[in-house]
């Protein structure tokens, strides 16, 4: 059993706050590096995309490892770019601990509002740096008042800054923290706020020993039952998938095998890199190769409870072109890769007009996939046609049955099928009316009524991703209340081969599709909740914008020469007002949004080309999926 005391810390900031530069000055000063790293030149540990290079950002969550007196500290550097919201989160809940950075100058900023409302929902216990207490500018008694009124109040400092605004800045901590400090920060109850700067080194020393002091570093449960969650995947230079992988409890040993594959080899995180083991025991982080259906979010083993992702969709979609066109199988597989990284880039692909389309937070994230496409898989794109990414929702109740035998029913089997509407954001449920009779399920086929009622399950939301306008139809209630198939020795009207799951799969479709028109279908738009801090004076055109963007009435709340707005903007006016923000305010706004849900589209609803046969056109239909 090990005894080692590990703990998995991250680094989260807002975009240029100094999250990379800080992690480069801890790995520096535990002895892993010889010499700083620097992101302007790409020097750095953890940014080793070269687009992460060229743009001075973090993309991808990296792994180090580094120890800080007694404790061995797995360090994830994770993005700070909003786009990127989603990679952060998968890591959040495979954290024991945090370190949040604020800049001294530019103070709280929106993606440090969502980061640490992130944190405090997985009740992450997480330390704050105000970093860059060197720069001119820097004021970090208004950015701790900016921390207990945006973030929380629930902090306290742990000593002040001297010689602000210069090379010779410099912290001085107030002394230890007492018993009572300790515990309630390693319950994620106080936060304690350290000041410094990354680039000199003042206050690293103070920050790392509150890391390994106010953090709840832990001797691993080696003997307990194997717990184990993926939170990234990326491939080698051979094209084989590697699994980053946290072990809760428990060991994974090279040769075990899981329902994804048999780990043929794995490399643990220590000592500034990733060595090659037998094994990967409780608290470690680990890259394991040979699970080749292993997705980001698998459990190996049991799984924890409470430890869950809370990602706001993607709300816009872009068509991806190979510029040439014979790429097009090459550009599939790629995007294909590219989507196993990011399960919430959804693939989608128009066989009728050899089209593919991607789902993407904001146009960085656009950016971002062109330039991998690019650089690691030598392929030249465009992306064009972006659009907002609505989703379809049951105006009301429609139902419908489609009998065997009939004109409108080319297969074996009887299915009735209700659809309603459900609560905004429950997502779509599936259930058997109470009055049928298992015995009228081709059982023969199935085995089991309750199988066959999976398969219908999973049918039903296979054909719910193309609505009547070719949206994906959510928050709604599907029942079967229908069923019955033909028999060789049945009468007249039900006489017939014992049918197949294809014909429950292919009928399916056609009797959602009948009671969804009946239902009746509205179109719906993302909207997102705004925070728009301008100058008092630039209060008139920015709420003209707001007006001209569609935005809910707002209220401006005046903070001296600061003044609030905010509203609700549906997700393409947030674009748009982020472009034009900088602008109206002569570069003074702040924009903060946060995904809100979706709302019914005013005026004609927007509709998306189909990538699978209509079932509503039964002819096409048949003619595409066969009889």
């Amino acid at each position: 059993m090990l005894r080692r005391t590990l703990l998995n810390l991250g680094i989260l900031a807002h975009v240029d706050a100094g999250k990379t530069t800080l992690t480069e000055r801890l790995l520096h000063a535990a002895g892993v590096i010889d010499s700083l790293g620097s992101v302007d030149k790409g020097t750095t540990q953890t940014d080793s995309l070269a687009l992460e290079q060229q743009r001075g950002i973090t993309i991808r969550s990296a792994v180090v490892s580094f120890p800080i007196e007694d404790v061995t500290v797995n360090l994830i550097d994770t993005p700070g770019h909003p786009d990127f919201i989603a990679e952060v989160e998968r890591v959040l809940s495979v954290l024991d601990g945090a370190v949040l950075v604020v800049s001294a100058v530019e103070g709280v900023q929106p993606q440090t509002r969502i980061l640490m409302r992130a944190l405090q929902r997985l009740d992450v216990p997480t330390l704050l740096f105000v970093n860059k207490i060197d720069r001119a500018g820097a004021d970090p008694e208004r950015v701790l008042d900016e921390i207990a009124q945006r973030l929380t109040p629930a902090v306290v400092p742990m000593g002040s800054a001297t010689a602000l605004g210069t090379r010779a800045a410099s912290f001085s901590g107030f002394g230890p923290a007492d018993d009572d400090l300790t515990a309630r920060a390693r319950a994620a109850e106080l936060h304690p706020v350290f000041f410094g700067s990354a680039l000199t080194g003042a206050g690293a020393a103070e920050v790392m020993s509150g890391i390994a002091r106010l953090l709840p570093a832990r001797v691993p449960d080696g003997d307990g039952p194997l717990s184990a969650r993926v939170f990234k995947i990326e491939r080698d230079p051979d094209g084989h998938r590697i699994a980053y992988t946290r072990v809760f409890s428990g060991t994974v040993s090279v040769r075990d095998r899981f329902d994804a594959g048999r780990v043929t080899a794995l490399r643990v995180f220590a000592d500034g890199d990733a060595e090659q083991r037998d094994a990967v025991h409780a608290g470690e982080i680990a890259k394991l190769w040979g699970l080749a259906e292993i997705q980001i979010g698998d459990w190996l083993g049991e799984a924890q409870g409470g430890v869950e992702h809370h990602f706001a969709p993607p709300t816009f979609e872009s068509v991806v072109a190979a510029a040439d066109p014979a790429d097009g199988q090459r550009l599939r597989v790629a995007l294909g890769q590219l989507a196993e990284q990011d399960p919430l880039i959804d693939v989608r692909q128009d066989d009728t007009r050899a089209e593919i389309s991607v789902s993407l937070y904001g146009e960085v994230q656009r950016e971002v996939v062109e330039a991998t496409l690019a650089d690691d898989y030598g392929l030249e794109v465009a992306c064009r046609d972006t659009t907002t990414i609505c989703i379809e929702r049951p105006s009301g109740c429609g139902e419908a049955v489609e009998i065997l035998n009939t004109p409108t029913n080319p297969f074996h089997t009887d299915l009735g099928l209700r659809i309603e509407p459900a609560a905004p954001g429950s997502g779509v449920a599936f259930r058997v009316d109470s009055g049928l009779d298992p015995r009228d399920a081709p059982l023969a086929v199935f085995k089991t009524f309750e199988g066959f009622a999976q398969h219908v399950d999973e049918y039903v939301r296979v054909a719910l991703r193309e609505g009547l306008y070719g949206w994906h139809v959510t928050d709604c209630v599907v029942t079967l209340t229908e069923i019955g198939y033909s028999l060789a020795d049945g009468p007249p009207s039900r006489r017939g081969p014992m049918p197949t799951t294809r014909d429950v799969k292919r009928l399916t479709p056609i009797v959602l599709m009948q009671a969804l028109e009946r239902a009746g279908s509205t179109v719906c738009e993302p909207v997102f909740r705004v925070s728009a801090e301008v100058p008092t004076q630039a209060i008139g055109p920015a709420l003209a914008a707001l007006g001209r963007l569609g935005a809910a009435a707002a209220l401006p709340t005046t903070r001296g020469e600061l003044s609030v707005l905010e509203t609700s903007l549906p997700a393409s006016g947030v674009q748009e007002l982020r472009r034009q923000l900088p602008g109206l305010t002569g570069g003074e706004g702040v924009l903060d949004s946060e995904f809100a849900g979706y709302q019914p589209v005013t005026g004609d609803p927007p509709s998306r080309r189909r990538t699978t046969p209509d079932p509503r056109n039964l002819e096409e239909y048949l003619a595409q999926v066969g009889r």
